[in-house]
């Protein structure tokens, strides 16, 4: 799963805006702002997620799931647990 947080954090790191990503990743711009404006993990048709996140891995992106390492050498961004 990703997130819109993640979402929104791998587009900061890659200096790219929405409409970028949509491009991208082959999807439409309003399917990127309604995936980043979603509560929690981001929803959407399996096949439209997968081409996100292939497209932000082939950009350079790692995704970090919750409570898993790094696979990678890099900066990265991970959100802490709340207290």
């Amino acid at each position: 799963m990703i997130s819109a947080a993640q979402l929104r954090a791998a587009r900061a790191l890659l200096g790219i805006d929405q409409r970028r990503l949509a491009e991208m990743a082959g999807v439409s711009l309003p399917t990127i702002q309604r995936m980043e404006s979603s509560p929690g993990d981001v929803r959407g048709m399996v096949g439209t997620l997968t081409r996100i996140v292939e497209a932000l891995d082939a950009a350079g992106i790692e995704l970090i799931g919750n409570e898993r390492p790094s696979e990678g050498r890099g900066r990265g961004v991970r959100l802490k647990a709340p207290a």
